[in-house]
């Protein structure tokens, strides 16, 4: 007896097809998931405050640095899971699944108490404004309560993804985010819980798309089944994951941390810019939504068509990807720079804030285009299995050459809010002419599949150990 699959082998047809077919509910999804956020700024800038718009902003930052390296651990899961599953593997597939669920639960009480017990210091560190510093506080200590929520939804829908199901997740998102907005309203409008409230209605939210994930990959028939009695944390599985999935956490984190520098400098220009820098950073955060949903679906073609020994293919999805990505991200970002003060106003009234906001916006939109070849092309050398050299690469950029453009221009050139929110630009446009050089140089126009020793084949390793 057959059942119906909800997995997507992209090792064969049109390469094209397959990689919109799995951007498009991705890019969907990762719409409804920033909801989650957006709409708090919304709610709290229009019916709380400026105070309580900058104080969610300016928490952006510190929870992101505990995502983003809960992410690269889920990127590295990803990468084996995919492997296993173009290489029809089904031994290394469960295995890898049942050690990631088993690994995130783990990360989820770590991740509980650090983000707890770190909300103060991390706020002070950041030089947060008095004004600032209640609601910030506040808002942290509840969203870091439910914070297991969002690591187990993003695992779960990170192995589903990895078998090319990219629907179900969607929908679990859609359903969840109108949640969120309700219980906003609820909370904010009718309960006058303020931001207290806003961090409420979204860890809920959080908890039931967790839930639902989680009763999908119990309950499935197909291949990717999640059996509980079967958890474990093998040591073989771990080391593949860690030596993929590390780096790319190390590199999220420390790249968040160096965005923490940069809200720093910020900061001192008060309140109203603050809040407009939050403003732009939301719908920044939207814009790179399509290039994400893409370099996501680089990762798993190129991980698949690898584990299927198909190195051409992968090579020819990398540029399909980064094509559609950057034709994508264009178009948006050409509607945003028009629309630049009506896209703050959603956020604020306060004029001053949308003056900031719409600065920023206009001045570095477009810059956004180089970001399509460094996420897309870091996501497909992933899929190899190479984590090492992007991490490299995007700390060098991203976070020194950032760092170094932002004090020697406030220290010695100008401390103005457009050119300090330049140094994004800056870090991106140096990342990609390095990327380039570096992809072209390790990887393209091979003809062999390269044989990375990150990537552990589980079902080989198993053989060979019954031999001897």
């Amino acid at each position: 007896m057959t059942h119906k699959t909800t997995t997507r082998n992209m090792t064969s047809g049109s390469i094209l097809k397959q990689i919109i077919a799995f951007s498009l509910p991705l890019m969907f999804g990762n719409i409804f998931q920033m909801l989650y956020n957006t709409v708090d700024s919304i709610v709290v800038g229009n019916f709380v405050g400026k105070e309580a718009l900058a104080a969610v902003g300016s928490t952006t930052m510190i929870v992101n640095m505990l995502v983003f390296f809960f992410n690269g651990f889920s990127i590295g899961a990803g990468v084996l899971i995919s492997r296993y599953f173009g290489g029809k593997d089904l031994k290394g597939l469960h295995l890898a699944i049942e050690t990631t669920i088993a690994t995130t639960l783990i990360f989820c009480v770590l991740f509980t108490i650090i983000g707890s017990i770190g909300v103060t210091p991390m706020l002070k560190f950041m030089a947060t404004p008095e004004d600032v510093m209640p609601d910030a506080t506040t808002y942290l200590r509840i969203y870091f309560l439910g914070f297991s929520g969002l690591l187990i939804y993003n695992m779960g829908s990170g192995i589903l993804r990895a078998v090319g199901d990219t629907t179900r997740p969607l929908m679990f998102l859609i359903l969840t985010s109108l949640m969120n907005i309700v219980l906003d309203l609820v909370f904010v409008i009718g309960l006058h819980a303020g931001i207290a409230g806003v961090a409420y209605a979204t860890i809920i939210s959080q908890f039931i798309s967790a839930i639902l994930t989680l009763m999908l990959l119990t309950r499935t028939n197909d291949i990717y089944k999640l059996v509980w009695k079967d958890l474990t944390l093998d040591k073989t599985i771990l080391k593949g994951i860690f030596m993929v999935g590390l780096p790319a956490g190390i590199q999220s984190v420390i790249t968040a941390f160096s965005n923490v520098f940069v809200q720093s400098y910020i900061n001192h220009f008060g309140s109203s810019c603050m809040a407009g820098w939050s403003s732009y950073n939301k719908l920044d955060t939207f814009i790179m939504l399509p290039m994400s949903s893409f370099a996501m679906a680089a990762t798993t073609f190129v991980s698949q068509n690898i584990g299927a020994g198909k190195e051409k293919r992968a090579e020819k999805g990398t540029r399909t990807a980064i094509l559609l990505s950057t034709f994508v991200t264009f178009v948006i970002a050409l509607m945003l720079y028009i629309f630049a003060r009506p896209a703050i106003r959603l956020f604020s009234s306060d004029e001053s804030v949308i003056e900031f906001g719409a600065l920023f916006i206009q001045t570095n939109v477009f810059f956004l285009i180089a970001n399509c070849v460094n996420h897309t092309l870091a996501a497909a050398l992933r899929g190899r299995g190479d984590s090492r050299g992007p991490m490299v690469i995007m700390i060098a950029t991203f976070v020194v050459v950032r760092q170094i453009y932002l004090f020697v221009l406030t220290h010695f050139i100008v401390n103005d809010p457009k050119w300090v929110g330049f140094g994004y630009p800056v870090g991106w446009m140096c990342c990609c002419v390095v990327e380039l050089i570096y992809y072209n140089i390790k990887w393209k126009g091979k003809a062999q599949i390269v044989k990375n020793p990150d990537i552990i084949n589980y079902a080989s390793d198993e053989k060979e150990h019954k031999k001897a």
